[in-house]
């Protein structure tokens, strides 16, 4: 059965810094999830931003004035009772991130011991306590405002999946890729079994898949001794080959196409079945009709084929940049969600579901983003304006997503009511007084 969650924020932040949420982006106000993730037991897991910037008028003394960033990890029980928040970040001039706010592209992901990774480009990695109490372990790689320190840190993951034997399938960003400035997403790697990630023990990752080779510019100092390939750290030209650019450029044309494209996050569809996405050069005058495709990849990192049936154009991805890509590795199926529809495949790459948002029962899909498939198969849809996280039950025949998506939409709207008659939101802000907060 659908159930519809709130998103909330921790009333110490909006009472310590009287935060009008009554406000606007362009007034310097915002909060957006960036992250959701699940555990087998039906917890859910949301890794959200709430920030104020007021510039100059910023007051840096004053906790009712300055500026603040907070980054929230927040743990609902299956009902959606939040009950607990790892509070991230805090007030800084000029509103910068610092320590385990930096990065961006953020992923979250739940550990078979419980652990929740909370991962980010360049290669940040933090994990926390399954009750968010504790700060477990952090591997750090600066980013944006120093390029020696990003160099020269101590990255894990760019994004982390878990596979339903525990082994880890990760993105891994390096330095010295083609004529990139610091870090891009450019290694497909898996745990070993029996490798761990916990306090002061980094997994041991296999590369499976380089997205782009041209790594001329790596020196000794930008190998990783975690990630390795043919028994030795990754780096120059020991590396998996072909490339993911290669594998997607068949011909002259697409070769052109493909031209600077760039990795999307790897999603687990089963032990040995991975989906990666490739998506090519983005323009500002609007890309709609540009070229992507999403690989299947076996452990070892030979193509198994692709997620087929999306035209190029009517189906784009690149409309509002919609660059995710779920897996539900218990059930070996994929699901993306776009601007103009919502598409499911099962493990041979055959779409098997494609609901058009265009038709009057699904236009409401437009307003979620897809970030993750729950153990139990459910679909994690989070709606940025109302910020609320609506789970859909996928039935075991994808023939049936498109009356499950429908009975799920139309539950929406009474249960985002009888949470209004709970929280009495204010501008779609849910806020929550209830769950202990832990600072970190």
């Amino acid at each position: 059965m659908a159930a519809t969650l709130p998103l909330t924020l921790p009333a110490a932040v909006v009472g310590d810094h009287r935060v009008d949420m009554t406000g606007t982006p362009t007034a310097g106000w915002g909060f957006r999830t960036y992250a959701v993730a699940a555990n087998a037991d039906g917890e859910t897991y949301a890794y959200s931003c709430a920030m104020r910037y007021r510039g100059r008028s910023a007051v840096p003394s004053d906790p009712f004035q300055m500026d603040f960033t907070y980054h929230l990890l927040t743990r609902y029980a299956p009902d959606g009772t939040p009950t607990a928040t790892a509070r991230l970040g805090g007030a800084t001039r000029g509103n910068v991130p610092t320590g385990l706010t930096e990065g961006s592209d953020f992923d979250l992901a739940v550990l078979p011991d419980g652990t929740v990774a909370v991962s980010s480009h360049p290669g940040n990695t933090h994990l926390f306590s399954a009750d968010l109490s504790r700060l477990v372990e952090s591997w750090r790689s600066p980013w944006g405002r120093d390029e020696e320190k990003e160099r020269n840190g101590d990255p894990f993951a760019h994004s982390i999946d878990v596979t339903p034997s525990g082994r880890l399938l990760c993105a891994v960003a390096e330095y010295g890729v083609k004529n990139w400035a610091g870090r891009v997403a450019n290694l497909v790697a898996l745990s070993e079994p029996g490798s761990t990630l916990g306090p002061g023990s980094k997994a041991t990752l296999r590369a499976i898949a380089t997205h782009d080779g041209l790594t001329d510019r790596q020196t000794e100092a930008d190998h990783y001794p975690h990630v390795v390939f043919d028994g030795a750290p990754v780096g120059g030209g020991n590396r998996p080959s072909p490339t993911l650019t290669e594998m997607v450029s068949t011909d002259d044309r697409t070769r052109f196409d493909y031209t600077n494209c760039r990795m999307g996050r790897p999603a687990a569809m089963g032990d040995d079945l991975f989906v990666v996405p490739v998506f090519g050069k983005t323009y500002r005058s609007g890309s709609r009709g540009q070229v992507f495709s999403f690989l299947l990849l076996d452990g070892q990192g030979a193509e198994r084929g692709r997620l087929e049936g999306m035209h190029r154009y009517e189906d784009s991805p690149f409309t509002g940049a919609n660059w995710t890509v779920v897996g539900d590795p218990y059930r070996a199926r994929a699901f993306h969600l776009n601007r103009y529809g919502l598409y499911a495949w099962d493990a041979e790459g055959q779409m098997r579901s494609r609901i058009p948002t265009s038709d009057t029962p699904f236009k409401a899909l437009t307003n979620f983003s897809l970030m993750g498939c729950s153990p139990a198969g459910e679909l994690l849809l989070v709606h940025q304006k109302q910020h609320l996280l609506l789970r859909v039950p996928v039935p075991e025949d994808l023939g049936d997503l498109e009356d499950a998506v429908r009975a799920a939409l139309k539950a929406y709207g009474p249960g985002r009511n009888a949470l209004k008659r709970q929280y009495a939101p204010v501008n779609w802000h849910w806020v929550d007084d209830t769950a202990p907060v832990h600072h970190h």
